[in-house]
């Protein structure tokens, strides 16, 4: 969806019909900004009508007393087109920052509602690349596109009414010439266009980019990178610097064309009004008035053929907007709604995969009792994650059947599914926030602090806390980067305590915590656990001694199963990966004293 590269413009008018569903609802101001503006611009074209009275009465004619009350009447009527400049810039303004502010906040709410196979294709940068860049192009086509447009398009026609009460056969040569100039200014945005996609590309790139080195610069300085991601940077740099000068370029060379064109048509226009002037066809101040006209249509004819270059960028933005916008959702078709789940898990022939090229799960079948805790374990790459993935229907499209407490979760409402997990993953995500909103985070404003100070004490978090600086008023960092991995860690747990969820899953939540730690969270997990059913990944085999059922898991498929005891006796691979973590298989008698 976002490699631009190869994309081709879509038909500009669905765009158009995808925005005005936005713009219709601020037709108001719309209706305001369009009555002002052609005030604004009646102003301007009348002012070089005026110029034929002005030089026939005033200066040749000798009227004193309209001379006298020119400037009354010009003052009066500039201040006139002031106000009216003012309500036209601010209605458009207002009408089209508000058509981004929603388009900005669909757009968000709709990233919110997208599936993990979604991300898992896609980085960062490029979505930042199109929620920001990507919509303020949009914003420059509405706000800025509008109000040129308004305004010049209403001084065209107004010149044109001036030269045409003028003298109708000079100004017949200007429509001999719009032909020409139609031309020039499609093909001129037609390109434009299709280089903006590509500009857009490379701000997705630039935005990966500057993302991973911001995010990784300890690795990157660690093994001496800067070089290397520089040089990166850098080109995508040019690259990017290439397509905007193209754009550049396109725009210059069709303005200048434009221009040109219309400097002949006033030419040759000068050298007939002067045949015209001398076969006394024009007045002097018929003839002054004319070229003034002319001239006077310089501007809003650059102005035009800028406002349609722009509005094509823009379009290439809307293009991506609405493209992302379309991308299909998480799917909840569940009917069934569930206050509290008793535990019980089924998992009867599930195999799933990301793509055709491998399995991840292969025909896995194993049962949770309610408030058992079940340990996943094996190699890296052994589906533990997965498996532990599809219960909350992070990842759908497996077959076979997934049961909680008797129903398949693909009946279950979403929200009502994913309210029964609270999860504590090896990834710690943490939020630029206080330690308390980290806490209390998805359930702001209903709990108490009592409760989010006594979920900290559970998961041995406050003896860190109380030594901030603000205590639970500090603000920790992006993902927590001023705490250590175990502060961090600590915060994750206690967060998926407060959640008080009937099962919990805890993918090495402990694995970034020191001895010490460990040990008393282990304690308050294994308090905790008792009213609970809990899934737990682990690579350590000493934290899941204590487990009532372990599952050894390899390439997909589940080996073995049983307590510890049970595999340990069964001399298989449990046994064997055991061996590996402690050199040697203590006695059964010993194993379970933790």
């Amino acid at each position: 969806m976002l490699k631009t590269e190869t994309k081709q413009p879509v038909n500009a008018f669905y765009i158009y019909s995808r925005l005005f569903v936005y713009v219709r609802r601020y037709w108001r101001l719309l209706i305001l900004a369009c009555v002002a503006s052609m005030l604004y611009s009646g102003v301007d074209a009348w002012f070089v009508y005026f110029l034929k009275p002005l030089l026939n009465k005033g200066l040749i004619a000798k009227n004193h007393h309209f001379l006298k009350m020119a400037p009354f009447l010009v003052m009066g009527i500039f201040i006139f087109r002031g106000i009216a400049s003012f309500i036209s810039t601010y209605s458009i303004a207002s009408a089209s920052r508000n058509v981004i502010m929603c388009l900005r906040q669909d757009l968000f709410a709709h990233l919110q509602r997208l599936p993990a196979r979604f991300y898992d294709h896609t980085t960062s940068g490029q979505l930042l690349s199109v929620l920001l860049y990507g919509v303020d192009q949009v914003a420059n086509a509405s706000a800025d596109v509008l109000t040129t447009a308004i305004q010049a398009l209403f001084l065209v026609f107004g010149l044109i009414i001036v030269m045409f009460s003028i003298s109708w056969k000079l100004t017949l040569l200007y429509f001999v010439l719009l032909p020409i100039v139609t031309a020039i200014m499609r093909m001129a945005s037609l390109r434009i266009r299709r280089l903006s996609l590509s500009v857009q590309a490379s701000i997705g790139d630039m935005s990966h980019c500057a993302e991973e080195n911001i995010e990784g610069y300890k690795v990157v300085r660690a093994f001496e990178g800067q070089t290397y991601e520089s040089k990166k940077f850098n080109k995508i740099a040019r690259t990017n610097r290439q397509r905007e000068m193209k754009i550049v370029a396109t725009r210059s060379i069709s303005v200048s064309a434009v221009q040109f064109i219309v400097a002949g048509a006033l030419a040759l226009t000068l050298y007939i009004a002067t045949l015209d002037v001398s076969d006394a066809l024009l007045t002097a101040g018929g003839f002054v008035s004319m070229i003034a006209a002319m001239l006077g249509l310089l501007k809003p004819m650059k102005d035009l053929a800028f406002v349609q270059n722009k509005l094509y960028r823009g379009l290439a933005g809307a293009q991506n907007v609405f493209e992302l916008m379309d991308e299909q959702t998480e799917e909840d078709r569940g009917q069934y709604t569930l206050t509290r789940a008793k535990g019980k898990m089924e998992f009867s022939h599930v195999n799933f995969s990301y793509d055709e090229t491998r399995k991840i799960l292969d025909d896995v079948s194993l049962v949770v009792e309610p408030g058992e805790i079940v340990a996943l374990v094996g190699r890296s790459g052994s589906g533990k994650s997965t498996l532990v993935g599809l219960l909350p229907r992070f990842y759908t499209g497996f077959t076979g059947d997934i049961k909680l407490d008797d129903v398949s979760v693909n009946d279950y409402r979403l929200t009502d599914l994913r309210r029964q997990f609270a999860l504590v993953s090896q990834q710690v995500t943490l939020f630029h926030d206080t330690v308390y909103n980290n806490i209390a985070y998805g359930r702001l404003g209903r709990v108490s602090r009592e409760e989010v100070i006594a979920a900290a004490q559970a998961s041995h978090a406050m003896e860190f806390i109380e030594q901030l600086p603000q205590g639970f008023d500090s603000i920790i960092g992006e993902n927590g980067v001023l705490l250590s991995g175990g502060q961090r860690q600590r915060l994750a747990i206690a967060r998926a305590l407060l959640k008080d969820a009937p099962i919990l899953i805890l993918d090495e939540a402990t694995s970034s915590l020191d001895t010490e730690s460990e040990r008393l969270i282990q304690i308050a997990l294994d308090r905790l656990m008792q009213s609970r059913t809990t899934l737990v990944i682990a690579h350590r085999l000493s934290t899941i001694e204590h487990a009532n059922k372990i599952i050894m898991m390899s390439e997909g498929r589940v080996l073995e199963m049983g307590d510890h005891q049970a595999l340990i006796e069964r001399n298989g691979e449990y046994t064997k990966l055991y061996r590996m973590q402690f050199k040697e298989v203590p006695t059964l008698g010993v194993v379970n004293e933790n």
